[in-house]
């Protein structure tokens, strides 16, 4: 079994900020593009759908106006500002953020096989296929909302909202194996220029209707729910889509660090989305016909087609960030054991987190596409929209009280406390929305419901195979022992110039491929290098750190390797780096040497049966080893093994 296993490293101080060297400013911009743009993007249509959305419908009154302004602003508040950036942003697993980051804080040191360590492992797992139900919603529901607005500015665009929104989405997607390190340089000035256009827009409305700043208040959210009643608590699965994409904050918190994200959000971000909504809840109390599409109907006549065309760029942006987080995420579960290989190609030489899954890439692109086709307004895709993400952040905010718990070390009534409340909104959210189920909000969860099955079945299928091919394994030192013990010189294994590199999991049992050699070809190299890949519970490890080495005499070493869940594997570099005890010269021959399990299907105890042939489909269409391993095509040999499951 070639792939790498998830154990425990101690704690590191969180690494520095990658950007310590550049102004707070600087990086506070750049991060508008990457961060933001999913929340940033919402007055497109969360105002909108708050009155509209199915099954809610309002009346444009000014009562429900304040009311469901003061619910935005104050859900921007608790969900955003307190709970991730005071309270998530800090639980960084050495800098780095996202629910796989948080669980592998959390379950660091637990044995996650059993008992609560597997408990919090499945809750995690569940976070992250969850993720890529919505992930799936946000570039349909940005792009159409954007290209929606061509309809306001002249009736000539009437019907072709959907044509162009696919025309953009496709192109967005074609372009990734290309890489995005030009136009990424555009992202903060773009963003920059959303963000001011849109507050401006607002505060010209709030400067005519200046009363509006009443919603403030939080009494008007308490008497909304009281005038409303049953139809006010279904309205919330439509204000939540105003902090749809709180999430990104924390897992792009990596890339800027929490200072630059958290300055970006109180000093820009927050205060022009606040003056947008407002601004929209102040011109539809004078202007009640405005619901339609408030967010155009603040530009004047001849500035729509401009607004839509920087409202296109800012989904643009916002998709492209959200593209850029899944095909991260899919490299971690694959690093952590938790889905099967891909390919995945890296898009530019410099910065190591720009990467291309092409796999990724075109499920997504058909999956988007169905979905504007399918739901064919943005009103349509807001049903949708919303389910998986208060799923999502119940999982965070019950990972986060692990956290506190156990590595800020909190009592358990103060971090209770924090967490209840948090979990008090989030849950009434997550409520409201479960009644978007039958039309629409089914799809996000059939999605994570998919790649929930399939990551816990690779997780599990996994371990099955290292059982059974561990069960009957041999241990290294039994294994040398029965070659050159007592004193024999194992005349009849014939000794080979050059190193031959044996890739398996368990550092302790000799290599099913290196016995087979052995017993059918009566061959043993003179250096053999027997390289367990392992994947430590952190983002990084230092390059000091990389390898660890023992001799086992009669030139055989065993060699660790470890990499962080966000690096990938490089072993023929690593190894030609060298390591005290084992050879390196970089002009020794080396061959490398893979084991590859042909899977069976039986009624042995272990999965069920449908579970059983998943996992072998999915073993059979995994990436390469040797690309996954970065090893030499020309020199890398792979060894079968017949598995049982």
């Amino acid at each position: 079994m070639t792939s790498g296993v998830v154990t425990q490293a101690p704690d590191a101080a969180s690494r520095a900020s990658p950007g310590e060297h550049r102004s707070d400013a600087v990086l506070a911009i750049s991060a508008l593009g990457v961060v933001y743009g999913d929340i940033g993007t919402s007055p497109l249509y969360a105002f909108r759908e708050s009155f509209l959305g199915r099954g809610h419908e309002l009346a444009v009154t000014e009562a429900n106006v304040l009311g469901i302004l003061s619910l935005i602003f104050w859900s921007l508040v608790v969900i955003v500002s307190i709970k991730y950036v005071a309270f998530v942003m800090r639980a960084d697993n050495q800098g780095e953020g996202g629910v796989l980051a948080l669980t592998s804080l959390v379950t660091r040191g637990r044995n996650t096989t059993a008992g609560r360590g597997r408990l919090l492992v499945m809750v995690g797992l569940l976070g992250a296929a969850l993720f890529y139900g919505d992930g799936m919603i946000t570039p349909a529901i940005s792009v159409l909302s954007a290209v929606e607005g061509t309809e306001v500015a002249t009736e000539a665009f009437d019907g072709l909202a959907v044509p162009i929104a696919v025309a953009v989405l496709v192109g967005l997607f074609a372009i990734q194996r290309r890489g995005t390190a030009a136009i990424g340089r555009l992202f903060g000035p773009v963003m920059v220029l959303w963000f001011g256009t849109v507050a401006v827009l607002g505060a010209v409305q709030i400067v005519v209707h200046p009363t509006i700043l009443r919603a403030l208040n939080p009494l008007h959210g308490a008497v909304f729910f009281a005038h409303n009643g049953w139809t006010g608590f279904l309205a919330l699965g439509a204000v939540f889509l105003a902090v749809t994409g709180a999430e990104a904050l924390y897992a792009d918190m990596g890339h800027f660090g929490r200072r630059h994200i958290a300055i970006g959000w109180f000093t820009f971000v927050f205060p022009a989305l606040l003056l947008n909504y407002f601004g929209q809840g102040a011109m539809l109390i004078r202007e009640p016909g405005s619901i339609g599409n408030p967010f155009y109907r603040l530009a004047p006549h001849w500035g729509v087609l401009p607004l839509v065309v920087l409202a296109t760029a800012a989904t643009v942006i916002a998709s492209q960030a959200l593209i850029s987080g899944t095909f991260s995420l899919t490299m971690q579960a694959v690093q952590l054991g938790i889905l099967p290989r891909v390919a995945v190609r890296h898009t530019s030489p410099l910065a190591f987190g720009q990467i291309y899954v092409p796999a990724v890439n075109w499920s997504l692109t058909v999956a988007c596409v169905a979905l504007v086709i399918g739901f064919r307004s943005s009103t349509g895709l807001a049903a949708a929209y919303g389910t998986a993400v208060t799923a999502t952040m119940v999982i965070t905010t019950i990972l986060l009280y692990v956290a506190l718990r156990i590595r800020f070390r909190w009592r358990t009534g103060v971090a209770a406390a924090v967490c209840t409340g948090f979990l008090a909104v989030e849950v009434c959210f997550l409520t409201a929305n479960l009644f978007k189920i039958p039309v629409g909000g089914w799809f996000p969860l059939v999605v994570g419901a998919a790649v929930f099955a399939v990551m816990t079945t690779w997780r599990t299928g996994r371990r099955l195979v290292a059982e059974r091919i561990h069960g009957g394994g041999q241990p290294i030192d039994a294994f040398l022992e029965g070659l050159f013990g007592r004193g024999r010189a194992a005349s009849d294994v014939a000794r080979v110039p050059g190193t031959a590199v044996y890739l398996f999991s368990n550092p302790t049992l000799a290599p099913p491929a290196l016995v087979a050699n052995v017993r059918c070809n009566r061959v043993l190299h003179d250096d053999v290098l027997i390289v367990s890949v392992v994947t430590d519970a952190v983002p990084r490890v230092e390059v000091t750190r990389r390898s660890e080495s023992s001799d086992l005499g009669h030139g055989v070493h065993r060699v660790l390797l470890h990499y962080g869940f966000m690096e990938e594997p490089s072993v023929a570099a690593d190894l030609a780096h060298g390591g005290e005890g084992f050879p390196a010269a970089p002009t020794l021959p080396k061959t490398y040497i893979l084991g590859a399990e042909s899977l069976v299907v039986t009624e042995r105890p272990g999965m069920a049966r449908w579970r059983e042939h998943l996992f072998a489909r999915l073993s059979r269409n995994a990436g390469n080893a040797a690309d996954y391993f970065s090893l030499p095509d020309d020199c890398t040999i792979t060894l079968g093994t017949r598995v049982e499951l």
